[in-house]
């Protein structure tokens, strides 16, 4: 079974009742559990987008507490495990500057940790590569927020 384009389900949504659109959502929250967290985020969060983003940091100090430093390797996936969820808020909100302030916190985090981040080659890669997602966000927004990131990005 092939799944409807985006304009036949907005053409289809267009047609429905406000009762039907609530009783749509509502079965649509609750067979994933990424479906009721982007629910949640647009209902709740969506409007407050800076208590959205500490939100999102405090989260990041948290799991940076709970990573496993003893070896590398469980350093490795602890790290991957909490950037899966960054990616997943930043994917929610859609907005540049939150996945600019979002990313800057959790290399920021990673170099303030135990964790010798030129130890493993895999950790180093993960690394940059958050470095470089930030670089390519910041060209995307304005020039004069650009700025007010450009001393933070430069410590990274």
């Amino acid at each position: 079974m092939k799944p409807a384009t985006l304009a036949e389900l907005k053409k289809e949504l267009k047609s429905r009742s406000p009762e039907e659109l609530l009783q749509i959502c509502l079965r649509l929250g609750r067979f994933k559990k990424d479906n009721k967290e982007l629910l949640s985020y647009l209902l709740f969060d969506a409007q407050d987008e800076q208590g959205y983003i500490e939100a999102i940091k405090y989260h990041i100090d948290d799991s940076m507490e709970e990573v496993n430093t003893s070896h590398i390797y469980y350093a490795k996936k602890g790290l991957q495990k909490i950037l899966r969820s960054l990616n997943k808020y930043i994917r929610y909100s859609g907005n540049k500057q939150t996945e600019v302030e979002v990313l800057i916190h959790f290399c920021t985090a990673i170099r303030e940790s135990t964790i010798d981040v030129n130890r493993s080659n895999i950790i180093a890669n993960l690394y940059d590569r958050q470095v470089s997602k930030i670089h390519k966000a910041l060209t995307k927004l304005h020039e004069d927020v650009q700025a007010d990131y450009q001393y933070q990005v430069s410590e990274l």
